[in-house]
């Protein structure tokens, strides 16, 4: 039963490799022309997050300054835009067109932390902020638990990775172990072409990792990365039945103007590709498993965003768990809730 959860919410996760639809259109040369043909279908996908920015977005995008988006995974709606349940996938990505750098953070579903705005609902896992408070929420937490400013956001269900892939002429992936999964075999070390279906198998694998999720994450950054990589031969997915295809499987706050402005400042910003996650340990809080991540490694991972984004350093936030903090919670009103939340 466990591994059937597993393969109906994690081929979920790794669906955010659609944000490449929408980051990529940075980098390829068309011009804004082209964005004009599928204008309606990307208009479809936005939705505000309902919260005010700690950052003047549109600032930023003008004055060609480095940017942050929150990749979200969501594992209901299938093909269909439902949007509820848990983000069962999270990565901060930067993208800085002065170092031409980007950056991609893992953030772990399972990630201790007191949720803003949901206190009585706290303890909780970072993952069910979307469920209680939709995309404001998530940002909020993302945001307070390492004081990093997210300025755009990118939620996605099944079906847009594949696509993705598949259209961009598949991807060149070094698998980092072997295994075999979902009818596919994958050796460590041997440089593997990669058609949808089979990356999805290749970034989805979780419990036969020695590392568990962790592993999964380092996967499916390597995916992302691949695929960008490969942007000279995305062109293919700047077509309007393309973008029609994916709409429904998408929701941002990016709008077209935003995604016009990437288009034409953001391009040298994926010349460079450096990516991290956030490590815990494992401890049960509440009755629920959760990931304790030490105030050193909250420290790091806020050092490295901040400084993709230009920005001085910064004492990491406060809304993560400490191991004394995760002992001595004892909130009767968590495990009500996170069952609600897809728990």
């Amino acid at each position: 039963m466990r591994r059937e959860r597993e393969k109906k919410s994690h081929t979920v996760r790794n669906t955010i490799l659609i944000i490449l639809a929408v980051v990529l259109l940075g980098g390829i040369v068309y011009g804004v022309r082209k964005y004009q043909n599928i204008k309606n279908a990307v208009d479809s996908t936005y939705s505000s997050a309902g919260i005010k920015k700690e950052r003047n977005t549109s600032s930023q995008l003008s004055g060609k300054k480095p940017i942050s988006i929150l990749l979200m995974g969501t594992d209901t709606g299938a093909l269909g835009r439902s949007y509820k349940g848990r983000t069962d996938s999270m990565m901060v990505v930067t993208l800085n067109p002065k170092t031409n750098r980007t950056t991609i953070t893992s953030i772990p579903r399972d990630l201790g932390i007191t949720i803003p705005g949901f206190e009585s609902e706290s303890p909780s896992k970072i993952n069910a902020a979307y469920s209680f408070g939709r995309a404001g929420t998530a940002i909020r937490a993302v945001q307070s638990t390492f004081n990093i400013p997210i300025d755009f956001y990118v939620l996605v269900n099944m079906g847009g990775m594949q696509k993705v892939v598949d259209e961009a002429g598949g991807v060149d992936i070094t698998p980092t172990l072997s295994f075999t999964y979902d009818g596919y075999t994958f050796e460590k070390g041997v440089k593997t072409h990669m058609n949808g279906k089979k990356a999805l198998a290749y970034s989805r694998m979780r419990y036969d990792d020695p590392q568990n999720d962790y592993g999964r994450q380092t996967r499916q950054r390597q995916v992302l990365t691949a695929i960008i990589n490969k942007s000279s031969s995305i062109s293919a997915l700047l077509n309007k039945n393309f973008i029609d295809s994916i709409s429904s499987e998408t929701q941002t706050d990016f709008t077209f103007d935003n995604l016009v402005a990437l288009a034409k400042n953001y391009r040298s910003a994926t010349k460079s590709i450096d990516e991290t996650h956030a490590q815990g340990t494992g401890q049960t809080v509440n009755g629920q498993s959760m990931e304790i991540v030490s105030k050193t490694e909250l420290q790091r991972v806020t050092n490295f965003v901040r400084s993709a984004l230009s920005l001085s350093r910064a004492d990491t936030g406060t809304a993560a768990l400490s191991a004394s903090s995760a002992s001595n919670a004892n909130n009767s009103n968590v495990e009500e809730a996170n069952i609600n939340a897809g728990n």
